[in-house]
């Protein structure tokens, strides 16, 4: 199979992703690390869910809102990573047009979840600080299970017609993706038609998702660093602030990696197409990965619950008959 253009006169049935085409020879060498962050995030995101289920003391909201926060990053790793290991390793380039465009629906979609999710948190974190007796009743299950629903609902029937734009252009022409994913962008190129609409809506839903949550966020951080200043108590102020470290640290990530992501697609006529080309997977990949480590490390109730999960297993390892 060539790595060349390839042009059909009839309408075309699957795509060819090609990742990294200035780059073919060390591409081997670059699914290791990938491999390992890939194990790196399912093992981590497991493991956490597992012990939240386990663990009744961390049957609390805030603890529900890090549990969805890693089934997203699970999907998010399970439908780009694979795809992009099984073309390094075995040249299996080829991708379904239906296959193509659920991938492209859970990317544009899942990722203005997560970042609803980090709004939620900080909300989380805004009743905890500044209004600490009325915490109990307005971050209860109900409200996780509302926001649950509302963080899904918003997302995917806004980002619902990117795909759906995207499907019903006609593709008659060149069918070779430049990218390991099925980029919304990338695909759209390759049609036939104008595709104007599509850059516009993706455009515009995107960042007023995107912009609205981290305004929010913005606003709630405003608040608690207000009311964290007025403790007169000594230790208290930087006791408050640890609560939503780990929360702060996970948000400033995302948006970093998110800017860097979006400066170099801006500037794609100056940075190499290989480098855009792993930006967008590491930022599939290097998030999911240290979220739940971050949160490990530094939550004490978190950090108990995965120590007694390993002894666990520990334990019925060794009663294992051999």
């Amino acid at each position: 199979m060539t790595l060349h253009s390839n042009y059909s006169i009839s309408p075309l049935s699957e795509f060819l992703l090609i990742c990294f085409p200035n780059y073919q020879g060390w591409q081997h060498w670059l699914s290791l690390p990938l491999s390992l962050l890939f194990l790196l995030a399912m093992g981590a995101n497991a493991t956490l869910l597992i012990t939240i289920w386990l663990e009744a003391s961390l049957h609390e909201p805030m603890y529900y809102l890090l549990s969805l926060l890693s089934l997203l990053d699970i999907v998010l790793c399970l439908t780009v990573i694979p795809k992009v290991l099984a073309i390094l390793w075995f040249d299996l380039r080829s991708i379904s047009f239906s296959v193509c465009f659920l991938q492209m629906f859970i990317m544009n979609s899942f990722l203005p979840m997560e970042s609803c999710t980090f709004m939620v948190m900080a909300y989380d974190r805004y009743v905890a600080i500044c209004h600490p007796l009325r915490y109990p009743t307005i971050i209860t299950n109900q409200f996780v299970a509302k926001t649950n629903a509302f963080i899904v609902a918003r997302n995917a029937l806004l980002l619902l017609p990117v795909p759906i734009l995207s499907a019903r252009l006609h593709y008659c022409g060149k069918n070779v993706i430049e990218n390991c994913i099925c980029a919304s962008l990338s695909v759209s190129r390759l049609s036939c038609d104008n595709f104007t609409i599509n850059r516009i809506y993706q455009f515009v839903a995107g960042w007023t998702l995107l912009g609205s949550d981290f305004i929010l966020i913005f606003l709630s951080y405003a608040f608690i660093l207000r009311t964290v200043l007025r403790f007169k108590a000594e230790g208290a102020a930087v006791k408050a602030l640890s609560t939503c470290g780990s929360h702060f640290i996970l948000i400033l990530f995302f948006s970093t990696i998110l800017l860097v992501v979006v400066l170099t697609n801006v500037t794609r006529k100056r940075v190499p197409m290989d480098i855009l080309i792993l930006l967008n997977v590491l930022h599939h990949l290097i998030p999911p990965a240290l979220n739940p480590i971050v949160y490990g490390l530094r939550t004490k109730e978190l950090k108990q619950g995965c120590q007694k999960l390993l002894w666990r297993g520990l334990q019925i390892h060794r009663r294992a008959p051999l």
